[in-house]
């Protein structure tokens, strides 16, 4: 493309003439003005020209296509879903992907950590993702991204740009934020391919709050390619001391990188308050160390995120005039889970069996105050609503169930008033976590697995008893399989893993078929997987590596609860 080939030469902020402008544009040079009125209106006016030359006033994020960088093979693309997805999909084709880098001046699904998008315009953010492959397992790699940031942190401060790290792995300036990176493995033929995103604005991205970038933040300017080699530098020497002797070579310098060291925080996780305390140091492993009331606790990154007292206190001004409150509760079989919300944000969760109620009562009695409403989702049974009933006195609960419409989803149940309203809800609830065809599974007392369209209409789904019930049936119908269950073998060899493992693989059947089925009526399309419910991470983790890798499978905790928030939000 003329006009992305005349953009690249100019990026580096320096003065070039318009006949090399046109030789790399393939235009005369007097048709290059013309070319030019083609950028976008956020690079057009940074063009200066005089006498025959023309220069921006800043440098843009755009690489040129024959980037080379040592150590490294460097791919430069004009556009791109995201960098990330390259990469894994070349392991997913069978392809080696080790110290491979792909850069991209734009991307149309961009996303961060906790499943954010990352956006930015053509030029303001350096993008890139790099290849490796370690020799460690997966559970030894999750300070990675920790390791990672301490290399674009030093790498930034060699250019004169100084910027600390926010755990785990945020570039920031003061309480603004400079760049993210987002760690993505698969595991293949026996070995780990780690795919590292990284993201750094080089301008304030327009209508982002909290923002800052290079050009903002930096002394001197610094040219994109001058970053990336800088990068890929520390990289290239600290991925390989990670591989062989894990995180604790970095800690010390990691430590005095870390913007809250010593400093009051509060972990958050999905918008929820869970610790509040002093941060104390991150352990050899990655982990953060946080000293509160309860005495001090160790906090693995995972969906969490850190925020000082004076951002919360932001985040909660505009909302403290009239805060609208709600409590959400999820009667399943066995348990009660509640949900507090507060403007639209789930700031407390918890759950108890219906025998012992009492921490229902006492929190109401702490958070009860300017609670609007009290809605819920029960497949308990009259009785069961009774009890929850009887620790909230006069409190109007409004049970909800399943409908024939809600939030623009069709229900195709023959008859609504037979189906669950926790899988109703669980179906409004994934629209959160997915925009695409997905089967929804809950992994409680029962196993449920349900269909829903891209375009909205709920199929329906399956029933089974869950791994408890399944157990009882044995013990109960079975002379010698009254026992407890084993551990999971792709060939199981005694009755006890027998017993789990065929337990395991009725779920990751049923599953796996539904998948099959929904795709097929898909036209082939992508269908997402969900899961919620207490068996939900042992389901993912039997599930085949094949799958996952061809696969979305997200585990999302209280699936009816964000259901049922969305009802309330947009009913």
């Amino acid at each position: 493309m003329p006009l992305h080939s005349l953009l690249t030469v100019l990026a580096d902020n320096q003065a070039h003439h318009i006949t090399e402008l046109a030789h790399a544009a393939g235009r005369r040079p007097e048709l290059l003005n013309a070319l030019w009125q083609q950028t976008p209106p956020h690079i057009r006016g940074l063009l200066r020209q005089k006498d025959g030359f023309w220069q921006l006033v800043r440098p843009l994020a755009l690489l040129p296509e024959n980037h080379t960088a040592p150590h490294f093979r460097v791919e430069v693309l004009r556009e791109t879903t995201s960098t990330n997805e390259v990469l894994l999909d070349a392991v997913k084709r069978g392809e080696a992907i080790h110290r491979r880098v792909v850069v991209a001046h734009h991307q149309t699904a961009g996303r961060g950590r906790q499943g954010r998008a990352w956006e930015s315009r053509a030029g303001e953010c350096l993008m890139f993702s790099i290849g490796y492959t370690f020799g460690r397992e997966r559970a030894e790699l999750g300070a990675l991204a920790l390791v990672t940031a301490l290399a674009c942190r030093e790498a930034l401060a060699a250019l004169g740009c100084p910027v600390q790290i926010k755990w785990p792995n945020d570039l920031v300036a003061g309480l603004d934020k400079l760049g993210g990176i987002l760690i993505e493995t698969v595991r293949r033929d026996e070995q780990i391919h780690a795919v590292i995103g990284i993201g750094i604005n080089f301008v304030l991205p327009k209508d982002v709050e909290n923002a800052a970038s290079v050009q903002s933040v930096c002394e001197a300017k610094i040219l994109p390619a001058d970053l990336l080699d800088g990068i890929l530098s520390r990289l290239h020497q600290s991925l390989p001391q990670f591989d062989g002797h894990g995180f604790a070579p970095f800690q010390a310098a990691y430590q005095a990188a870390h913007r809250d060291h010593g400093r009051e925080v509060a972990v958050l996780h999905e918008g929820a308050v869970q610790h509040e305390g002093r941060v104390t140091g991150v352990a050899a492993d990655g982990m953060l160390q946080l000293l509160t009331e309860a005495g001090e606790i160790r906090i693995a990154s995972g969906e969490t995120s850190l925020r000082l007292p004076q951002q919360l206190a932001n985040d909660n001004t505009a909302e403290a005039a009239a805060p609208v409150r709600y409590l959400l509760l999820d009667g399943g079989n066995s348990r009660l889970k509640w949900a507090w919300v507060e403007n639209g944000n789930i700031v407390a969760t918890n759950h108890a069996p219906y025998r012992n109620l009492d921490v229902l009562h006492d929190e109401w009695l702490q958070y009860g105050a300017g609670v609007s409403r009290v809605v819920g989702s029960a497949v308990c049974g009259a009785a069961k609503q009774a009890m929850v009933a009887a620790r909230l006195p006069h409190v109007k609960i409004e049970w909800q169930t399943s409908m024939k419409r809600g939030l623009g989803i069709y229900n195709h149940y023959q008859n609504p008033a037979e189906h669950g309203a926790d899988r109703w809800f669980n179906v409004l609830g994934s629209r959160r976590f997915s925009s695409r065809a997905c089967v929804i599974v809950s992994c409680g007392t029962a196993v449920t697995v349900d269909a829903l369209t891209t375009d909205n209409h709920y199929l329906g789904g399956t029933i089974m008893p869950g791994f408890h019930l399944m157990k009882e049936s044995l013990a109960l119908k079975t002379a010698n399989l009254n026992r407890v269950p084993g551990k999971l073998f792709p060939f199981p060899t005694t009755t006890a893993n027998a017993v789990a493992g065929g337990m395991m693989d009725a779920v990751c059947g049923s599953l796996i078929l539904m998948h099959s089925r929904l795709q097929a009526r898909n036209g082939g399309e992508a269908v997402d997987v969900l899961l919620t419910g207490g068996g939900a991470v042992k389901v993912a983790r039997a599930l085949p590596e094949q799958f996952t890798l061809d696969n979305s499978v997200k585990i999302v905790d209280n699936l009816v609860i964000f259901g049922l928030l969305n009802w309330i939000e947009q009913a």
